[in-house]
């Protein structure tokens, strides 16, 4: 490779301009900058450690790497198109500043190993980040709930009305789906955390080089056991993807029932004026566009996953130019995953909940069907046969256009006669207490979900 501004990638030289432009990646790659400065910094303090370049090479390299690293940062760094990526951009840079010294710099590496470890950096940060946006959402819901711990609503199956639960319950239960994500891109962390950097191209380096010593200074807790699976593996990028997108299709569920919520239809939930829109012609109009595009962005995401298992499947061992094809996706799904994070968190405690009316949609309709069929089994009755009652009543009901609660005793009668004066006195408070199990609706119960949720929070951070 020459010197200067003349100099090219080594696997650049000949090529036709337009075949440079189509496999240049810097456009897009430059963002893991200081991944991997962070990587050639370590590499060759190692590297003058173990006595493979003079110690004052690699102390030239450093400051080098170092200087440049702040001249990106200021934005003052040239990036240049012609030389492909940005290991080349940097390492060019490099040697223009400090001269033969900086052509050290790859010794005992390879790009294969060397954009590996940029991209498993890239991956445990972006872990780290999302279980950060997670544990901040996941406090936005415990928040929420507390400030309507007693409010019902309607618990919904098939989208049709089915038993009264507290509000806290329901958005307790998005607190669980969100504790299971985090978890999720824990694991993702620990696949990504090996080392790559000593396995060169695919079969390891002649030089004496200490491994672990790159690795500790890097915050990796080990280093990889095979030199071909380390230069081809994205296993782990596959399972940050697929931790982004359970995620994102939970806060896409969210993000629907807040659009169904907030409708003229429903009316549980008010949207707040700096997260809602209006229309270009309609004066009247709340558009919960937050939501909406969490929801259409969830896509975005999926196909991002796709993306990368497609064109790793036929991929045969070991590096092959495809695997450039990594990044795009990977970095666009970190774009969605975190922002929509943070405005979700940021969104959910400027909902108002309308209590009356949830409440009041608890408690219409035959909501307590179950509860009475409950009642029937107390009494005896086989819960088939109670079930088999309490259709038949419902039926009556609705031909009469009347709820639950409008049927004298006489009524009652007609399908059982089990039923007593005490089945009048069912209500939605005693639907909801009665659930007192673990895991249940009821008000004791969920009070100390929420205790154990916000300890569990606190132990998280």
């Amino acid at each position: 490779m020459d010197e200067g501004k003349g100099a090219q990638s080594p696997t650049a030289k000949g090529l036709d301009r337009r075949a440079l432009e189509y496999s240049a990646s810097v456009g897009y790659d430059r963002r893991l900058y200081a991944y991997d400065i962070a990587g050639s910094v370590a590499h060759a303090r190692m590297l003058g450690a173990q006595g493979i370049i003079p110690a004052d090479d690699a102390g030239q390299i450093v400051r080098g790497l170092e200087e440049i690293r702040d001249e990106i940062e200021a934005g003052k760094f040239e990036w240049r198109d012609d030389l492909e990526d940005v290991h080349l951009n940097i390492e060019v840079a490099l040697r223009e500043r400090i001269g033969d010294a900086g052509a050290r710099l790859h010794t005992a590496r390879s790009r294969n190993d060397q954009v590996a470890t940029d991209v498993r950096l890239f991956v445990m940060d972006s872990c780290d980040r999302a279980v950060d946006g997670l544990r901040g959402l996941q406090r936005a819901l415990v928040g929420l709930a507390e400030a309507n711990a007693g409010a019902l609503m309607p618990g919904y199956t098939h989208l049709q009305r089915a038993q009264p639960v507290l509000f806290a319950h329901h958005l307790l239960a998005y607190f669980e789906m969100l504790d299971r994500d985090a978890a999720r891109f824990s694991v993702a962390r620990g696949h990504a955390d090996e080392l790559p950097l000593g396995s060169g191209a695919l079969a390891g380096v002649p030089y004496p080089v200490d491994r672990e010593s790159v690795a500790r200074e890097l915050g990796f807790s080990r280093v990889s056991r095979n030199s071909i699976d380390a230069v081809s593996d994205r296993d782990f990028a596959v399972d940050f993807h697929a931790a982004s997108a359970t995620t994102m299709m939970h806060i896409s569920r969210l993000s629907e029932e807040i659009i169904v919520w907030s409708s003229d239809e429903f009316g549980f939930l008010r949207l707040p004026d700096d997260f809602a829109t209006g229309s270009s012609i309609m004066p009247q109009k709340r558009n919960p566009d937050v939501a909406e595009l969490a929801r259409g962005r969830t896509g975005r995401v999926y196909g991002n996953l796709m993306a990368l298992l497609t064109m790793l499947k036929g991929l045969p061992l070991a590096y092959n130019r495809d695997l450039q094809e990594d990044k795009q996706p990977l970095f666009d799904t970190v774009d969605v995953l975190l922002p929509t994070l943070e405005v979700m968190a940021a969104m959910l405690p400027r909902l108002s909940l309308d209590a009356e009316r949830a409440a009041s949609a608890a408690a219409g309709g035959y909501l307590l069907a179950t509860d009475v069929a409950d009642y029937l089994v107390g009494k005896g009755v086989p819960f088939r046969d109670a079930h088999q009652a309490v259709a038949e009543l419902v039926r009556y009901a609705a031909d009469q256009d009347k709820p639950l609660a409008e049927l004298t005793l006489d009524e009652y009668r007609r399908f059982s006669p089990q039923f007593q004066e005490d089945v009048l006195n069912l209500d939605v408070r005693a639907s909801i207490d009665a659930r007192d199990v673990p895991g249940g609706t009821a008000s004791g119960r969920v009070s100390q979900a929420l205790d154990e949720a916000k300890k569990r929070l606190e132990g998280a951070a």
